[in-house]
């Protein structure tokens, strides 16, 4: 006896059903930060990929792309309305630049009725909507060639990037090296730090962006908290925009559900 592949609107655990998926090996706090601030009606799931010998290779994300469509196929099969990929690589990794990308996830979302989002997307989607045209990007723990995919892709999609650069061009680490042994969690006071200096060296820009999902030792007892916990502080600092990479996934798949999120998480956000 099989069970129905559809999923009626009574069979479904949550009236808003969401899930994530983030790069290889990663555990990833997106699923636990999207429920926190999300109304009771939604629930949330991750999924892990799993990529034997995976050393975060952008060469090795392009050559699994295709997980991504069975992870959408999942979400289809699992009642999911909204589905997001979580990372910034992925989208330029691809070599199918801004508007293939766009169509690859238009693609996903028609085929399996599931709307699919990628967070490098997402991000150009938000600064299109909050009529951005000139940016600066913190680029946090990404080494050079991820960072330079990710300018890359925003001049693509019509953004001016007047500056961008890691924690190791900022030179708050003596290499890179250095920066990846940190595994992507950093001291409270380097997300001030950080921003104060792009900040300095790109003061007309309109927003103020930072890669990928880095984090800060900023919550209950030094936890690690994403750029979403800081915006509204980072804002009121800098007296601009601040939006990563999470807080532009998060907006797109809250805009689907027709939801906002329950308490203030900064200026895209509150847009909604």
């Amino acid at each position: 006896m099989l069970m129905p592949e559809t999923w009626r609107t009574e069979h479904k655990l949550f009236p808003h059903q969401v899930a994530f998926t983030c790069p290889p090996f990663d555990y990833d706090a997106a699923p636990s930060d999207f429920l926190r601030m999300a109304p009771e009606t939604v629930g949330v799931h991750g999924w892990m990929l799993h990529v034997p010998d995976y050393v975060h290779g952008l060469d090795q994300r392009q050559q699994n792309f295709g997980m991504l469509e069975d992870f959408v196929h999942l979400c289809a099969r699992n009642g999911v309305d909204v589905a997001g990929q979580v990372g910034s690589n992925w989208v330029h990794a691809s070599g199918l630049g801004v508007d293939g990308i766009r169509d690859h996830c238009a693609r996903l979302s028609d085929t399996y009725g599931v709307e699919f989002h990628m967070a490098g997307y997402a991000m150009v989607e938000a600064l299109r909507a909050m009529n951005v045209e000139k940016v600066a990007l913190n680029a946090a723990y990404h080494w050079p060639e991820w960072w330079q995919g990710t300018v890359g892709f925003l001049k693509e999609a019509g953004f001016d990037v007047l500056w961008a650069g890691n924690f190791h061009d900022q030179g708050w680490f003596d290499s890179q090296e250095a920066v990846n042994d940190c595994r992507w969690v950093f001291d409270e006071e380097l997300a001030t730090k950080s921003f104060d200096y792009v900040a300095e060296q790109a003061p007309q820009a309109d927003a103020y962006l930072i890669n990928g999902m880095c984090n800060f030792r900023s919550g209950p007892n030094g936890q690690p908290q994403r750029p979403l916990h800081l915006t509204p502080m980072l804002e009121e600092r800098l007296g601009k925009p601040v939006i990563g990479h999470d807080t532009a996934l998060y907006w797109r798949m809250f805009k689907d559900l027709s939801l906002a999120p329950t308490s203030p998480q900064g200026q895209l956000l509150n847009s909604l």
